[in-house]
């Protein structure tokens, strides 16, 4: 069952977790950072990483990849139920959005231009993401 919240509560939420300004307008209306911005773009610790908005965990960093796009990029999600896949016909083009299958979060999109095995390239807002950084 999905997750819903009023605008509102969705803001309260962001602002308990100490989201970047940008969240609520990423995560809820499908806004973008602009690239080389996001605080994730050049993380490469050990870690997971999580829906800013409900905690469910979306990629493990050993699947992270340097796409040299500006925004974090991932070559697969945690698993096949993490992240839901909508048309995308904005802007003029046409391209795959991704949400967080629990919450409808907006994240980014997701590139058939990616590396070994998938050979794609999911290319995420760091606003939308929380990293929990494992211990070695």
């Amino acid at each position: 069952m999905k997750i819903k919240k009023s605008d509102l509560e969705w803001k309260d939420i962001l602002a308990s977790k100490g989201a970047e300004s940008v969240a609520f307008e990423v995560t809820r209306h499908a806004a973008t950072e602009r690239p080389y911005t996001g605080k994730y773009e050049s993380e490469w610790a050990k870690g997971e990483y999580h829906c800013i908005c409900c905690g469910a965990k979306l990629f493990d960093a050993s699947s992270k990849f340097d796409a040299g796009c500006g925004w974090p990029s991932f070559y697969q999600p945690e698993n096949e139920d993490a992240i839901e896949e909508r048309v995308d016909v904005s802007h003029g083009m046409r391209r795959v959005e991704t949400v967080c299958a629990q919450c409808d979060a907006h994240l980014g999109h997701v590139f058939e231009d990616g590396p070994k095995p998938t050979g794609l390239r999911y290319c995420m807002n760091s606003a939308s993401l929380l990293f929990k950084k494992k211990e070695d």
